[in-house]
């Protein structure tokens, strides 16, 4: 296949994707090949799934690249065996989540499904595949190279706490097998690898490739500079969870560096986990690059036709930048792709909307013309000479930057032009909107009137049915913590969504997201917010229980106790009973909630708030069963998204 051709579906073959068998390998004419990339998630030729992003890189540069999704790691391991020792080295993911995540609840109760598996069948994976993977590698070939990437390596690549074992665990690259992790998103970093290999470097001497983490001896630890940070030891972090807590905040700063920040030593047990800093962000040619790459777009011909309900989610897609710059204590993005905006350009991004179009299950619509965060495409600083120096791990909180160029014209071009295309009858933004941007009043008559103009016609020709925004909560304090904006701006976006349905004659719904038990959080802030959504006539349907994930602010105030960047203390609800005396707050409307909610409303001393969420009528006198309808509503509650590459 050409580079940036539109398709024939209907003459691809099975040497159209990258091999995931010998017999593939041998249909290509290939008798080895030069790098094996073992995954959790099944092949999805797609450039939202990592894997074959990866794989497509090193294929594009002249590698040979063979992929192993979801291998059997139960039985004789012959998933592991099949294509024998790589040439240069194996690359392990355990997929496009962390594995945790993806199997386990708020509650650590185990997910019956997995998205990212055909049929959506779970046990497709062991928890922590990085580990397992590379473990079993090792065993089998010890002497080849094994390179950990993904977000499972990513956000683990120092000490972190893990919600789920409920302990501090040291960087991941101590508890595998692995000889290096790449951070983040991966193309540069794996090409100078793979370059560095074929030239014959041994991987135990490649210790200064940006955007990877490799063990040292401890004698390499240099002296402090601005250049080097030494962060609390492993075992200290054990000892004082206030360290941990403090680390963190050098690792976010340093992530969201423009110039990819210092490098981190972690002292851990008889060595030292090196941290080299990160690529700047991509360039729009690179971007372009990796996403004009010569995917099919399509699930690997051995799943037979079965659904993977994370594909088929943004089947008809298209990711028009990476990064974020919100800042959001308990997400990711950052911590993966960096603050700063790395967009794809106008020809790059109709090219993959030809693409779609060309799809033989393509109705019209494109379901999602977005990002990470749906309006930052183009966006950044505009004096980069201050952004260079900057540390700030939020352009928005506490409110947007001065130095931020929020002008959603650009993206309204985009808008338009992929409107215009034959095929295309709408194009609609599934991912979240960050109004606090598109409402932001910059005292710039041009660009205040343009972004006025992007929300009349978001809501107006690009909603399907139902807009998502994230609010989070309704309480200042706890939206601090959050890094998230007052509830009075959501406020005044829905009074703009009501006004342009009204004027188009549309009967579309707003749907905001909200999280209980997130830290700061208290059982009076969910009694307000229960009251103040009701007020505005909200059922509230996308929500979920914080869950603590590595790498995030939250997190670590979930596990210290203390804010990192402060130190002040922290208040978190962390008991299972304590989580659910939150969560019920959500569904105050649920008669099986009544009588336990105005028990806590009395026990809090906020009575008041009764007759505000229930009127006149009595609460139901049946005794909630909490723990069932957590059951229940939990399998409904907001699930974690398919990340975007």
């Amino acid at each position: 296949m050409e580079n940036n051709a539109v398709l024939d579906y209907t003459t691809l073959r099975p040497t159209d994707w990258l091999p995931t068998s010998v017999k593939e390998m041998k249909a290509l004419g290939w008798d080895y090949v030069d790098v094996v990339l073992f995954s959790g998630d099944a092949y999805v030729d797609h450039p939202a799934f990592g894997a074959a992003v990866i794989g497509r890189t090193l294929q594009k540069a002249g590698y040979r690249v063979a992929i192993v999704p979801q291998p059997n790691w139960q039985d004789d391991l012959r998933d592991f065996r099949k294509f024998g020792a790589p040439r240069l080295f194996f690359g392990v993911s355990p997929g496009a989540m962390d594995s945790m995540v993806n199997h386990y609840t708020a509650n650590r109760r185990r997910r019956s499904d997995d998205a990212y598996t055909p049929g959506g069948r779970h046990g497709a994976r062991p928890d922590y595949p990085t580990i397992v993977y590379s473990r079993i590698l090792r065993d089998l070939f010890p002497e080849v190279p094994i390179i950990g990437g993904g977000i499972e390596a990513s956000l683990r690549r120092v000490s972190h706490y893990d919600y789920w074992e409920d302990r501090l665990r040291p960087s991941i690259l101590t508890d595998s097998k692995l000889d290096m992790i790449i951070y983040g998103m991966g193309e540069k970093c794996v090409l100078e690898l793979a370059a560095r290999l074929y030239a014959g470097e041994k991987i135990a001497d490649i210790q200064d490739l940006r955007q990877t983490v490799v063990l040292r001896p401890v004698n390499e630890i240099p002296e402090p500079d601005a250049q080097n940070i030494i962060l609390s030891s492993y075992e200290d972090c054990l000892r004082d969870k206030k360290l941990q807590s403090f680390n963190f905040k050098h690792v976010e700063q340093q992530s969201n560096r423009m110039d990819g920040g210092a490098t981190l030593w972690q002292p851990t047990g008889n060595c030292v986990v090196k941290v080299n800093p990160m690529f700047p962000a991509m360039s729009q040619g690179e971007i372009d690059a990796s996403f004009d790459l010569p995917y099919t777009r399509l699930p690997h011909p051995r799943y037979k036709g079965k659904a993977i309900p994370a594909y088929e989610m943004i089947r008809h897609s298209i990711n028009m930048h990476r990064g974020c710059f919100g800042g959001c204590a308990f997400c990711t993005i950052s911590a993966h792709q960096g603050k700063f905006i790395a967009s794809r350009s106008r020809d790059s991004i109709l090219r993959e909307a030809r693409q779609v179009i060309a799809m033989p299950d393509f109705k019209g619509y494109i379901s999602d013309l977005g990002g990470p965060s749906a309006n930052m495409y183009a966006m950044g600083g505009k004096d980069k000479s201050k952004c260079a120096k900057c540390l700030r791990p939020s352009c928005l909180h506490p409110s947007p930057c001065p130095n931020l160029n929020t002008d959603h014209g650009p993206l309204l071009e985009i808008y338009r032009a992929v409107d215009a295309l034959p095929g295309v009858k709408k194009s609609f933004v599934g991912s979240g909107v960050r109004y606090d941007l598109s409402m932001h009043r910059t005292g710039n008559a041009r660009i205040d009137a343009v972004n006025e103009q992007y929300n009349a016609e978001l809501i107006a020709r690009h909603v399907s049915g139902r807009l998502k925004v994230a609010p989070e909560h309704t309480s200042e304090a706890v939206l601090s913590v959050m890094r998230k904006p007052s509830f009075e701006l959501f406020g005044k976006f829905k009074k703009v969504f009501d006004r342009e349905n009204e004027r188009n004659g549309l009967r579309q719904q707003l749907i905001p997201y909200f999280i209980s038990s997130h830290p700061g959080c208290r059982l009076e802030d969910m009694a307000a917010l229960a009251a103040e959504t009701k007020d505005l006539n909200f059922h509230l349907e996308q929500v979920q229980d914080f869950t603590p994930t590595p790498m995030t602010v939250a997190t670590e105030i979930y596990y210290s106790g203390v804010h990192p960047y402060t130190g002040a203390e922290v208040y978190t609800a962390s008991t299972p009973e304590q989580k659910l005396d939150q969560r019920m707050f959500f569904f105050w409307y649920d008669p099986e909630y009544c009588t336990a909610i105005t028990r806590a409303l009395h026990r809090i001393g906020h009575p008041e708030l009764i007759s505000r969420l229930f009127g006149d009528r009595p609460p139901h006198h049946r005794q909630a069963n909490i723990t069932k309808r957590e059951k229940t509503k939990s399998t409904g509650a907001r699930k974690p998204r398919p990340k975007r590459r």
